[in-house]
């Protein structure tokens, strides 16, 4: 079993498509092809079945999955010490919190381990940080999440080794205009919104699965758009909506907006990685330094 093999394996299983996955690393089909059965008949199983969508993975291919992205990771480890080569972690973060959250963690990464580069990916999905730190594309993302688990605010988390850390909490802040009837009431439950236009993104939003935990089904949902457009919407009278309180700051300030006497539990700026990274020397401790000091 080879590196090379192993490459290619996870390039079929990323593209679906042997001519895909040749395209991809400037290889012909039939090296590709080759390849890939020099490795099931090494390994002495099938790893792939054709299907309607393309190449899927055998019961044993996905068995070698993890192995293959373990041991590839390992041998640039390898490479990069022996070479004396920097270390670089690949970052993901939610497009949300990258302006706010993300320059303190990096801050954090340069003082604390100042032989570490650190390049940033932001994304709009959440799914597709997670299925990148788990096929390997990214090494650790930061998102929102709440609860014990990753996933524990709502979403569906995809099956894998998935860890976390939680760095810092992030305030959310239930806000309307000044002149909305709700502004004048002295303490606000659940309960109080039933009936009340609440301006909200998509159902995989953050803060949308928050409103969902705290509010239940109470209000009346009235899809705006991102942040901005919620805020917005909302100075105008449109309804309320909860949102971090690093996005209403301004609008506090200027008076466009007023926070609601509702008691709103903060959400978790999470750090997510794969469990058997921290096999990989020096891994954990590059991770950890994300933390608050």
């Amino acid at each position: 079993m080879e590196l090379r093999q192993l490459r290619t394996f996870e390039a079929v299983v990323q593209h679906r498509t042997v001519t895909d996955a040749a395209v991809a690393l400037g290889l012909a089909p039939s090296s590709v092809s080759q390849q890939i059965r020099t490795l099931e008949a090494a390994l002495g199983v099938a790893l792939f079945a054709r299907g309607a969508r393309g190449m899927e993975l055998t019961a044993a291919g996905k068995r070698l999955q993890g192995w293959a992205r373990t041991l590839l990771e390992q041998a640039d480890a390898a490479v990069r010490d022996v070479r004396d080569e920097r270390r670089l972690l690949r970052l993901g973060a939610l497009e949300t919190i990258a302006a706010v959250y993300v320059p303190g963690v990096l801050e954090r990464f340069a003082r604390l381990r100042p032989g570490v580069d650190v390049e940033v990916h932001a994304d709009r999905a959440r799914d597709g940080l997670l299925h990148g730190v788990l096929e390997g594309q990214l090494d650790a993302a930061l998102l929102l999440d709440a609860g014990d688990f990753v996933g524990g605010l709502g979403f569906p988390a995809p099956v894998g080794p998935l860890t976390y850390l939680d760095l810092e909490p992030v305030p959310l802040a239930l806000v309307a205009a000044p002149g909305h009837p709700l502004a004048g009431r002295d303490r606000l439950v659940g309960a109080d919104l039933s009936g009340w236009k609440l301006l909200v993104n998509v159902p995989a939003c953050s803060f949308w699965l928050a409103g969902q935990r705290l509010l239940g089904d109470a209000p009346q949902r009235v899809k705006a758009g991102g942040v901005p457009v919620m805020r917005a919407w909302a100075e105008r009278g449109l309804g309320v909506t909860l949102l971090p309180e690093f996005a209403v700051t301004d609008s506090f300030a200027a008076g466009t907006l007023v926070r609601l006497p509702l008691e709103v539990p903060a959400l978790s700026l999470r750090l997510v990685w794969r469990e058997d990274q921290e096999q990989q020397p020096g891994m954990r401790e590059i991770l950890y330094a994300a933390a608050r000091p």
